[in-house]
């Protein structure tokens, strides 16, 4: 009889632990971050791509802390840039390190790309007046941000671009800014690892950006599941912007097949400067 209280005893206080245990992590939520996701200044179409990106899990994963300075790489139209600025303003710093801004960049398309961010930009000078707005070229390694006073760097969905485009001065140019310990957080979409690479389809492998990044300074500090996505089969002829958003070049059939598919399968990695 004993014993059976004791184990009864025992299970109760497991039990009670796990409360308690949840309930601290829900104490810990990051009300800050919440509130920058759930903001009135998002559109609902930017909204609606939560459900495909998990910035609230994907930014805690990355350890992001509203007092650090953050570099977005290539922010592009600014979507990630929406929830880093409101979250970063008060206590921490956003950097938006743009591609070549000159009038003469390696690829035209990143003339548009960075025009769509000014706009972003200029559409809410109070939320986005304090960005700083530097430059990262792919043609030579550029100085980001000052040297070793940075704590994080994000990169989302823009890997399978610069990786054909002196991928080791990015890297380089990211080890250089990192503080000792700083993370870089990349997400982009995911090749089969047991497949050939297709080039020019949108899709990487993972072990790809892995060797990459240790042999530039790096350690592999994580990879998460948090925006794969099993449903994509990943056969789209004209490559991954025949997913959403882009939908891009599609028959209604196709179309309505994709949609339901969603976006594309993506790896997760976080990487730390040696």
């Amino acid at each position: 009889m004993k014993t059976a209280i004791r184990k009864t005893l025992a299970c109760s206080a497991l039990m009670l632990a796990g409360v308690l245990a949840i309930g601290q992590a829900a104490a810990q939520h990051n009300g800050p971050l919440l509130a920058a996701i759930h903001g009135d200044h998002r559109s609902d179409l930017n909204k609606a791509r939560d459900v495909y990106r998990s910035p609230y899990d994907t930014l805690t994963f990355f350890g992001i802390e509203p007092h650090h300075t953050v570099i977005e790489a290539w922010p592009g139209g600014g979507w990630y840039t929406e929830i880093l600025a409101p979250y970063l303003k008060e206590n921490g710093k956003l950097i938006a390190a743009t591609y070549d801004r000159s009038d003469n960049p390696e690829q035209g398309w990143m003339t548009g790309s960075n025009a769509a961010f000014a706009r972003l930009v200029d559409s809410n000078p109070e939320l986005y007046g304090d960005i700083e707005i530097s430059q990262q070229l792919t043609q030579s390694q550029s100085a980001i941000a000052p040297a070793g006073t940075v704590d994080a760097i994000v990169d989302f969905r823009n890997a399978h671009n610069w990786l054909g485009m002196g991928a080791d001065n990015v890297v380089m140019a990211w080890h250089a800014a990192l503080k000792p310990g700083g993370v870089v957080g990349i997400v982009d979409h995911r090749w089969p690892a047991d497949q050939a690479a297709i080039p020019g389809n949108g899709y990487i492998h993972e072990q790809q950006l892995i060797d990459l990044m240790t042999a530039h300074g790096f350690t592999l500090a994580g990879r998460s599941e948090i925006n794969a996505n099993p449903n994509d089969p990943k056969d789209h002829p004209n490559g991954v912007w025949m997913l959403p958003p882009n939908l891009r070049g599609l028959d209604d059939e196709t179309r309505a097949r994709n949609v339901r598919i969603g976006e594309s399968d993506r790896m997760t990695l976080k990487f730390i400067k040696n």
